[in-house]
């Protein structure tokens, strides 16, 4: 097994003291601000036709730290300060390549608190996390063990909508060991009655995170909307519970994703999967609170970066391919497939089929065709793992 050196981040919750807890949010907010400047100086810039880069904005922040206007950006770290221009420029980047939309202002309310310390920043010993501007070292709860011998390049310290404080240490881990090579490939078709059906037969159910949390989340949504816009105290309380009962839906929907997507790279050296518009379906208000709890994209998204992990292939077909109306026994395609049918019988050969089971073995088929003979790519999102397969016809059945 060969070893690859990975950047991995290892997330833990923390508790800090008052002063900490202040100190962390003044970073936030001056964080943010120093965001929305550079991102006005740029807005205003590309309304002129002119590119501002990180670097003029970098300046400007030197400018704005002597003015009277914006002298308490002394008060923080300026490291925290520098990263958020650095990711601006990210924003800008992504934007200019066509990976992302226009970079929007940063809100006191909606917005993630989090500020990124590189290593000028914070000291780590003994395993013990101080950052700058602090006494004491943060109170954190090491859940799991960092590697041995790794030493963090980056602390990334944020806060949820639920209150909760986590500190991200972004490290090099050594122990990210390639698997052996595996002579098994699955097809894998999403759905919303069972969350994943595998060519290999398997069905596993949709837990439903949301809908069996949906009367506590609705009881705290009632409390919040009789509090008066204006009621300060009362009405962030009610706020706090309604983000704590989705922080645990989450956490639930989050943690059953890794173990379902961790057994799945193990057991496979080929995964197929399809290449569904998820931004497109969740605008169907019928279905859109049972797609974003089924997490189709972030489901996607942790094969993917395992499979990269463990010398495993993602490969995405084509989302035009009609998997559930092409008969994986003798290749005839039904004219139409309402999604109430679930089990039908192909005209052409009398094959009883499962509708699911079938688009699976379908997936797989045609997903094997780039592994093996090299089908053509129209990628249709950019993703650092995984293949998309184009369109693919069926076979013509001879007279």
């Amino acid at each position: 097994m060969r070893t690859t050196h990975v950047k991995r981040a290892f997330k833990y919750r923390f508790y800090p003291t008052g002063a900490q807890a202040v100190e962390l949010l003044r970073t936030f907010g001056c964080v943010r601000k120093v965001y929305n400047l550079a991102l006005a100086v740029r807005s205003e810039a590309w309304g002129r036709q002119e590119r501002v880069n990180y670097s003029q904005t970098s300046a400007m922040l030197t400018a704005w730290k002597k003015t009277e206007e914006f002298a308490y950006l002394n008060e923080v770290s300026c490291v925290p300060l520098q990263q958020a221009l650095r990711h601006l420029q990210v924003a800008f980047t992504n934007f200019f390549d066509k990976r992302a939309k226009y970079p929007r202002f940063k809100s006191r309310k909606r917005s993630r608190r989090s500020a990124e310390y590189t290593t000028s920043a914070f000291r780590f010993r003994d395993g013990r996390l101080t950052l700058a501007k602090m006494d004491q070292p943060l109170d954190i709860v090491w859940s799991r063990p960092l590697p041995e011998g790794a030493s963090p390049s980056t602390v990334t310290v944020s806060q949820d909508a639920a209150g909760r404080w986590y500190v991200s240490l972004l490290v090099e881990d050594p122990t990210v060991q390639r698997l052996p090579a595996a002579d098994t490939a699955v097809g894998i078709d999403v759905g919303l009655d069972h969350l994943l059906t595998l060519s290999t037969g398997e069905k596993i159910t949709n837990p439903r995170h949301e809908r069996e949390d949906r009367a506590r989340l609705a009881k705290a949504q009632r409390r919040l909307a009789r509090k008066a816009k204006g009621d300060g105290a009362n009405r962030a309380k009610a706020r706090h519970k309604v983000a704590k009962v989705y922080a645990r839906i989450a956490d639930r929907r989050r943690d059953h994703l890794h173990k379902l997507t961790t057994r799945l790279v193990r057991e496979h050296q080929t995964l197929v999967i399809e290449d569904l518009a998820v931004r497109n379906m969740v605008k169907n208000r019928s279905l859109a609170r049972a797609v974003s709890d089924a997490a189709w994209s972030e489901f996607r998204s942790m094969l993917e970066y395992k499979a990269a992990w463990y010398g495993r292939e993602v490969i995405a077909v084509d989302r035009w391919f009609p998997s559930s109306k092409l008969c994986s026994t003798c290749g005839a395609v039904r004219s139409g497939m309402p999604l109430h049918v679930r089990v039908w019988t192909c005209d052409g050969c009398g094959a009883s089929h499962d509708r699911d089971v079938n688009a699976a073995r379908n997936l797989l088929a045609v997903g094997l065709t780039v592994s093996v003979c090299g089908a053509g790519v129209r990628p249709q999102r950019s993703t650092s793992g995984g293949q998309s397969a184009t369109k693919q016809k069926p076979p013509r059945r001879e007279p």
